[in-house]
């Protein structure tokens, strides 16, 4: 598998580019700014985006879906009970860049358990909420790769002060859905540092 990881937008967000080397079908994860970059980088490797996923909808997380679907007829994928959040004006976008959200809309409402797919390879998505109504991860099939977005950090977790934020949802969602996957799962958080189900079950304060 091809994968490029990517710091974008003025919050340093953690974007993912996973692609078939094969097929060369993509998909983008969180899409937060630097349109440009990330398209750059799918070129280079030759890459054709299928799929851009956002595993919540804060604006640091999606402000590049609509460049990126204009220029490539990508599909938006987000969780239903996120969905909402592409289409309207964010006072948090404002208060941290100065500039307004861009605004987008979802081609496909994700729910626990749907597949999505490039190439040969296989993304399940795992609805944990807390930072977000609908946050998701998503777990690599086959392999020991889990994207959680702003979920887990290592040493650390996301906000839950935010509108819709739950404390207690996303303690559960890590220890009911991160946790059983096994210490041996890579885990790419939505920023900061890669970390590993095991150090988080052992070394995360939260826990």
């Amino acid at each position: 598998m091809i994968q490029k990881a990517l710091m974008v937008g003025l919050l340093e967000v953690n974007c993912y580019i996973l692609g078939d080397e094969e097929t060369k079908e993509a998909v983008v994860i969180d899409p937060g700014g630097d349109e440009d970059e990330i398209l750059e980088a799918l070129k280079y490797h030759g890459l054709q985006l299928k799929t851009i996923i956002d595993t919540h909808g804060h604006f640091d997380h999606v402000d590049a879906n609509q460049p990126l679907k204009d220029a490539t007829g990508a599909a938006i994928a987000i969780h239903e009970a996120d969905a909402a959040m592409l289409a309207k004006p964010s006072a948090e976008a404002m208060f941290f860049t100065g500039n307004r959200l861009r605004l987008s809309q979802a081609d496909i409402l994700l729910k626990e358990g749907d597949v999505l797919s490039f190439g040969k390879y296989r993304l399940k998505v795992l609805h944990t909420p807390g930072h977000t109504p609908g946050g998701i991860s998503l777990v690599m099939e086959g392999s020991p790769l889990v994207y959680v977005g702003d979920l887990l950090f290592q040493g650390s977790i996301g906000r839950t002060d935010f509108p819709g934020g739950s404390f207690e949802d996303l303690i559960n969602a890590v220890k009911t859905k991160i946790f059983p996957l096994g210490d041996n799962y890579t885990v790419y958080p939505g920023h900061g540092p890669v970390t590993t189900v095991g150090q988080e079950r052992k070394y995360n304060p939260f826990f």
